[in-house]
């Protein structure tokens, strides 16, 4: 089962893994578009995290804890099937968990549904815990196509590859997609002081629903197998939009970068239905009457978190307008480490 063959280290594991902040390019990293035309994103990824923690046993048992007190228990591998329950752990256990058994206890700082990749950093968490406990050695790379493999090909997940490598690379990244076994991670040199305005410009709101992305996702790949107008034009423009934001971020131009997280936005809405929706809409045209110049909805739409880029010197107003509006405003910082894992004191 897995890769136990190198033995497993005593004590606990812990691994954290970072959530992400998409700034373009969703959308064009969901299969098939980008074996077919080439995708790119545009994100970082920031300190709110992902958490698993590994407890070894020797009685070949597995029990697993979720941070919303939800357990399961397992006697064997056969036991794990895929019925809706802990599918994540059951993949990523039959991956690379020992024979010896294992309890994982496992909570994150945003809930699946956020558009902040949570989902994809808990699975990327778990396989570094596992790896970390068997002494198997798993290079960044080969961790995010674990991840991918897991999500998308063992539990047919719908959704893209960002949030895989993300997790795992950690930073702000230009990622090419090429194919599901050929991507491109480029890590960004971001001026120093261009990341500090950046910083002090976005503002990351939760807006109160989260959302399951699948049937968004369907309907998205739908479109565009279905060669609807909207969703080619989008995808193509989207794309190009990444771009443009990438040198307007190496260039430090964060006026057109905020700009074109507007463009990305009214250029998303038109994927598939359910990317947006009235309140979605209502906290976005409030944010632009308070200041803000541009922003979008993260992860596959219909709810979650939006992100906002406002000039520097009213995103206060901005971030007291949409707290207002039931918005809640969340702090964070960027993240440019991926996927730790250590040993508990």
């Amino acid at each position: 089962m897995g890769l136990s063959s190198r033995g497993t280290e005593p004590g606990v594991i812990r691994a954290k893994a970072p959530l992400r902040i998409s700034f373009s390019g969703g959308g064009t990293d969901v299969m098939p578009y980008p074996r077919e035309h080439g995708g790119c994103v545009l994100l970082t990824t920031v300190d709110l995290y992902a958490f698993a923690s590994l407890n070894p046993r020797q009685d070949g048992q597995y029990r697993v804890v979720a941070g919303d007190g939800d357990t399961a228990h397992y006697s064997k591998p056969e036991d794990m099937v895929f019925d809706g329950h802990f599918d994540l752990v059951k993949a990523c256990l039959k991956h690379m968990a020992p024979e010896t058994g294992l309890e994982l206890n496992l909570f994150s700082d945003a809930p699946p549904g956020s558009g902040l990749g949570s989902s994809s950093a808990m699975v990327v968490a778990m396989l570094a815990a596992v790896a970390a406990h068997t002494r198997t050695p798993v290079a960044p790379y080969e961790l995010a196509r674990r991840a991918y493999t897991v999500e998308r090909v063992d539990l047919r997940q719908a959704g893209g590859m960002q949030d895989q490598y993300a997790a795992a690379f950690g930073g702000f990244n230009f990622i090419e997609f090429l194919d599901e076994d050929r991507v491109i991670v480029n890590p960004l040199r971001v001026h120093p002081e261009v990341e500090n305005e950046l910083h002090g410009s976005l503002l990351l709101c939760f807006t109160g629903m989260t959302r399951k992305s699948g049937g968004i996702l369907a309907r998205q790949v739908r479109g565009y197998i279905e060669k609807r107008q909207d969703s080619l034009e989008a995808l193509e423009r989207i794309k190009a939009i990444t771009l443009e934001m990438k040198e307007a971020l190496l260039t430090g131009d964060l006026g057109r970068f905020g700009e074109g997280l507007d463009e990305g936005w009214r250029e998303k809405r038109r994927l598939a239905e359910g990317i947006t929706n009235d309140r979605i809409d209502e906290l976005y045209e409030h944010a632009l009457k308070s200041g803000a110049l541009g922003g979008k909805v993260l992860g596959a739409g219909g709810g979650g978190y939006l992100l906002l880029f406002c000039p520097f010197n009213r995103r206060p107003a901005v971030a007291q307008a949409m707290e207002e509006a039931g918005a809640r405003v969340v702090r964070f910082h960027f993240e440019e480490r991926g996927v730790q894992t250590w040993r508990a004191p």
